[in-house]
């Protein structure tokens, strides 16, 4: 199984890129996982919310491959402490064929479209974070989980 994170829109903040790229690169010692970006829709002003999240989902939907099994972090997901996601990522990584997808949406969310695709929601907390750090939370926890699998020290109890 492999894992990949889609992200809509290209991460800015130079301090968030060098800790993802970090933790990305912690995390491929442990499983195949690739970070794909699908650029930010350009001249936005002179779209609706739902017109950019129909369009994003366009972008979002090209990515998935026949046999993903597709998550949604979305705050009306599912929320799990580290070691359940721990668990919930050992399960997945005994029960998924092909990739396990990730998707972080743009600022409007999900289209329809792309919640009819999914499979599963997980949110990372109650609060709201903003697209770009949630992308480096994300990517922390995915390490996180692989140490605990392993019992490496990175997690305490």
């Amino acid at each position: 199984m492999k894992v990949a994170l889609v992200l809509v829109g290209k991460t800015v903040n130079k301090h968030f890129i060098n800790l993802i790229d970090e933790y990305a690169g912690r995390v491929k010692h442990y499983i195949g996982f690739d970070i794909i970006t699908i650029p930010e829709l350009r001249n936005t002003k002179n779209l609706s919310a739902e017109q950019q999240k129909q369009q994003e989902g366009e972008l979002i939907l090209k990515q998935l491959q026949p046999g993903d099994h597709v998550v949604l972090l979305d705050e009306h997901g599912k929320e799990y402490r580290s070691i359940e996601f721990s668990k919930y990522m050992e399960h997945k990584m005994l029960t998924v064929s092909k990739r396990l997808v990730f998707i972080i949406g743009g600022p409007y969310g999900f289209s329809p479209d792309v919640y009819d695709k999914a499979n599963e929601k997980l949110s990372l907390s109650k609060m709201t974070f903003s697209h770009q750090m949630i992308r480096l939370i994300f990517v922390e926890q995915l390490y996180r989980a692989m140490t605990i699998m392993r019992g490496e020290p990175y997690h305490h109890e």
